[in-house]
């Protein structure tokens, strides 16, 4: 599909974009590209494929939630420029 001119500015317009005439042109070309295969997508056939999550179909590759020892915080705050009994000591920044 094809965009004109104006239909890029009109988006232009909705995006508050300001594009020189070079810029407005490449646009067009790429817009035109992305919305040419989009419409190569919505002519596929879909209805036996099932839905999933992620792109393959791999078993997730996370490691299994598990609760284990932290660090102390002696340990955690030996290196701490500041610090407020067990926390990081930062300075304020809002007044």
């Amino acid at each position: 599909m094809a965009l004109t001119l104006e239909q890029v500015r009109h988006v232009a317009t909705l995006a508050r974009l300001a594009l020189t005439p070079e810029e407005e042109q490449r646009f067009t070309t790429q817009l035109s590209a992305v919305l040419d295969a989009v419409a190569q997508l919505q002519a596929l056939d879909v209805e036996a494929v099932e839905p999933t999550s992620h792109a393959t179909l791999a078993d997730s590759l996370l490691r299994e939630d598990a609760t284990r020892p932290s660090l102390p915080p002696e340990k955690s705050l030996a290196n701490a420029p500041a610090k407020s009994g067990t926390s990081f000591a930062v300075p304020k920044i809002i007044e």
